[in-house]
């Protein structure tokens, strides 16, 4: 099982960037696909999630209405749009799947920088 992130940065505040997570080694169509952050100093906390039976995501009330979760099962990728990005948006951001016969996955990790 692969995991795969990129897309992280520097970004100045306001700005945008489109994490991807490209995997591997299990049926994507049945993982619930998940990216979690974690700041220095601080726990890793749940960002956003996109359930394997389509039609629902979650978000932390932090970036409601500024980050989107998606999905291409054509690609076994899963994507955060992240638009609007605050200081406070700096992290690690993980893809994480929940695959329900395989288990849990974690990938590297990716760095975004919010700054000016």
């Amino acid at each position: 099982v692969e995991l795969v992130e990129s897309g992280g940065g520097l970004v100045q505040p306001g700005g945008s960037l489109k994490l991807s997570c490209a995997t591997s080694g299990f049926t994507f169509h049945y993982a619930d696909m998940n990216w979690y952050r974690q700041a220095p100093g601080k726990e890793r906390e749940l960002v956003a999630y996109d359930a394997s039976t389509g039609g629902s995501t979650k978000y932390a009330d932090s970036v409601k209405g500024r980050f989107t979760i998606f999905r291409d099962n054509t690609k076994s990728t899963v994507y955060l749009q992240m638009n609007n990005l605050k200081p406070e948006d700096t992290a690690v951001y993980y893809c994480n799947a929940y695959h329900i016969t395989r288990g849990n996955f974690w990938g590297q990790g990716t760095q975004v920088t919010v700054s000016s």
